[in-house]
């Protein structure tokens, strides 16, 4: 007598993915103390080293919160570096769409963070904060109220393009597909 060997879930619905084994599939934890869940993030020890830190999303964005990629180079080869890259990471730009290819997070864009920046508010901050921000420092800045004032007509641009740049993120956001 011959014996056979296939398993008994071969038919449809298939009970397991193919290539799966019969036993429990092993996940590994969060190297961070205390955190149970799944480290699937890896995040280098130390620079030129093989050795990986294995984080959850949390933990990772919270340890390269202060990573500075371009640390050692002087302005211009940074410069350089950047633009290189840039031009070369079409496939995140194109992933902005879905919220994961910005800094951060990924809920803000390089040119959301800037214009916060300008407008003096924290990431975090919420559309009517931005807007209470760019009135009161428009108002403060406005052409027809410093007459005559070069910085201030400057720096009126500078919040108007801020506001302008978060307004259309923000019309993005609400009108995106669910």
């Amino acid at each position: 007598m011959v014996r056979s060997s296939r398993s008994n879930d071969w038919g449809f619905p298939r009970w397991r993915g193919y290539e799966a084994e019969r036993q429990a599939t092993r996940v590994r934890l969060c190297d961070r103390h205390g955190c149970e869940a799944p480290g699937d993030r890896p995040a280098p020890k130390s620079p030129n080293n093989p050795d990986r830190w294995y984080f959850c999303e949390t933990h990772a964005a919270e340890y390269n919160r202060n990573w500075n990629y371009f640390e050692g180079l002087d302005e211009e080869e940074a410069k350089r570096r950047e633009a290189s890259e840039q031009r070369t990471a079409d496939g995140y730009a194109n992933a902005s769409h879905y919220a994961w290819g910005g800094s951060g997070d990924g809920t803000r864009s390089r040119d959301e963070m800037r214009a916060l920046e300008v407008l003096g508010l924290e990431v975090d901050a919420d559309f009517e904060a931005v807007r209470s921000a760019w009135r009161r420092l428009a108002k403060s800045s406005h052409p027809d109220v410093r007459p005559g004032d070069k910085e201030a007509a400057v720096r009126f641009q500078a919040i108007q393009a801020a506001y302008e740049v978060l307004r259309v993120a923000e019309e993005r956001r609400q009108w995106k597909p669910a």
